[in-house]
Parts: C-alpha cells; sequence; structure tokens
C-alpha cells in the first residue's frame, strides 16, 4: 500500500511596501483574501518606513480578517530610523490592533529572514511594491543570500517603467537600492512597471458595492480617506501580488528573459538576454477585465469564519 507524501503547502508570500500608497492597502486585503481560500499563506509583512502607523493598520487588518492564514503574534516588520509622517489613507482611526509602540514590531530584515527559514524549499515569492530598501539590506545578513536561493521562487516587483518610460517613484526613493536588487538578488525576479498599474485601475464603484458587507471596513475605510472619492486607483502592487500568486493563470504575458538596470535619475531599462533571470509583465488587452474582476473579488472577500459586528444587515 502507498501512503501520500507530505503536502507542500500554499506558497508563503513575503509582502514588503512603504504601505502609504491605497494599491498597498488594497493589495494588503487581496493577500488576506488569497489566504482565506488558502491559496497563500502570509509569512511576513514589511514597511519600509518608520510610520507606527502603518504597522498598527497592518495589525488592525489583520485582526479585521481574523488573522487567516497569517500566524497570531507574527510582528509586522517596520523600518527603522527617523519617523515618517502617516500616509492620507491611515487618517481612519484605528481601534483593533496589538501594536501601540515600535517595541511591539520587528525589524524588517530580521522579520523577512526569519519568515524564510520558515518556508518550504523554493515555496515562498516575495513581493515588493515599496522603494527596495528592505531587500536590499537583507542580502548583507549572513547567510541570507542562500537562504532567499534555497527559500524563494520568485521575487515579484512594482517597480519600474518598461520598455523605457519615465522614473518610478518606488525606483526613485532609493536609486541604490534598486540598483543593487536588480544586480545581486538571487532568484529569478518578474517586474509589474508603471504601465502595469495605470492599465489596470481598481474602480472606486466596489468600495461602495463589494465592501459593503461590513459597516467598518478599514481599507474601504482607508480608501475614503486617501482621496475625495470617486477615484480609480492604480493598481500596481495588486498587479505585482496577482502574479505572485497566480504565475499560471495568464493574466498577464511575459516578456523574453532579459536584465533590468537603473539608471542615474531612477529610469529603468529592460535589455533581453538569453541567460537573463529578469522578466517585465506585459498587459493583454483581453485579461483586462478578467483581471480587475479578480481584483474586486478577492480584495472584498469576506474573511472566513469572520465575527465581528460590523456586517451589514
Amino acid at each position: 500500500m502507498q501512503f501520500p507524501g507530505p503536502v507542500t503547502p500554499s506558497p508563503g508570500i513575503i509582502f514588503d511596501s512603504a504601505m502609504d500608497k491605497i494599491d498597498d492597502a488594497l493589495a494588503l486585503a487581496m493577500l488576506h483574501g488569497f489566504a482565506g481560500r488558502k491559496e497563500a499563506r502570509i509569512a511576513a509583512i514589511g514597511i519600509s518606513r518608520a510610520d507606527l502607523k502603518a504597522a498598527q493598520f497592518c495589525d488592525a487588518v489583520r485582526i479585521f480578517y481574523d488573522g487567516a492564514g497569517f500566524a497570531r503574534g507574527l510582528a509586522v516588520g517596520l523600518g527603522r530610523g527617523r519617523s515618517s509622517a502617516a500616509a492620507a489613507m491611515l487618517r481612519p482611526p484605528i481601534h483593533d490592533t496589538a501594536v501601540n509602540s515600535i517595541h511591539d514590531t520587528g525589524e524588517v530584515t530580521t522579520v523577512i529572514r526569519n519568515a524564510l527559514t520558515a518556508q518550504y524549499d523554493l515555496n515562498a515569492a516575495a513581493v515588493l511594491s515599496g522603494p527596495a530598501t528592505d531587500l536590499a539590506k537583507l542580502l548583507d545578513v549572513y547567510g541570507a543570500r542562500d537562504l532567499i536561493a534555497q527559500k524563494v521562487k520568485l521575487l515579484s516587483v512594482a517597480a519600474g517603467a518598461f520598455p523605457d518610460g519615465p522614473p518610478e517613484a518606488n525606483i526613485q526613493t532609493d536609486i541604490a537600492a534598486a540598483r543593487r536588487l536588480f544586480a545581486e538578488w538571487p532568484t529569478p525576479i518578474v517586474a509589474a512597471g508603471y504601465e502595469i498599474g495605470t492599465a489596470l485601475p481598481f474602480p472606486a464603484a466596489s468600495v461602495d458595492t463589494d465592501f459593503a458587507w461590513s459597516v467598518s471596513h478599514p481599507i474601504a475605510d482607508a480608501y475614503r480617506a486617501y482621496r475625495p472619492m470617486p477615484y480609480d486607483a492604480p493598481s500596481w502592487a495588486m498587479a505585482a501580488l496577482l502574479y505572485a500568486v497566480r504565475p499560471r493563470e495568464n493574466y498577464f504575458r511575459l516578456s523574453e528573459p532579459g536584465v533590468i538596470t537603473v539608471r542615474d535619475d531612477g529610469r529603468t531599462q529592460f535589455a533581453a538576454s538569453a541567460t537573463g533571470r529578469h522578466r517585465c509583465l506585459i498587459l493583454d488587452p483581453d485579461q483586462k477585465e478578467r483581471i480587475i474582476r479578480t481584483y474586486t473579488e478577492i480584495a472584498s472577500a469576506r474573511p472566513v469564519g469572520h465575527k465581528k459586528k460590523s456586517f451589514a444587515n
């Protein structure tokens, strides 16, 4: 009689962002939605800025989703250094959080490294939707390069503009770190450029309809606080996350293999190369409606086993 071998769990996602743009928050909601479906596990959350309110927001979202897919008590990685001003989307009051001070967070590279040690080999994916600061620092941690190569199958980044677009904010924030990340990261990298996020706007109407099952939804509250309604939000972080979790669903086409480099002014350049480990997402116009529908469905999904009293009647 044959017995089944051990079952590899769904991929562990390392999500590192600045958590200062609404697409970061929407991607966080999608990540919890995928976790609730057991399509992904939340291995670590990193915030590149020293913004305690951002850490509290991420923790409040975790509590709102009852920790679906997220190990309870796992610290949010928070950037150290000079405190950053809270983003507009973080203005609504945050009530449910276990993060009361910086001591309730972890140093980002330590949080990510520790999370990687718990992953199955080549069963993790890293998603970057902020500056490359944290992941570039991770490369300096003793043994981290080998650990990344052992555990991480893919790095999906929301950064750059292709094939030859203007300087992009995530790159410009830390050009040196971005340059180093593309040059030294030891696994394949797929980039969701500026052009992808702007071509796939998250519809404002979804906030008023698909999120209406809760009278106090932290993502919907953040969306309304970020900018006067109604507005459709670019989806750079969501695109990077969608590809990381569902790389074989043909939402996007991929460029040929190549090498991404960063110029002094923050512009990104892609050069085809048979030995390159970088690719860029390319939008298939026929998939646009399907992608946006997936965004709204997963981001607004009700948490599994949700017991809060915030459901609308």
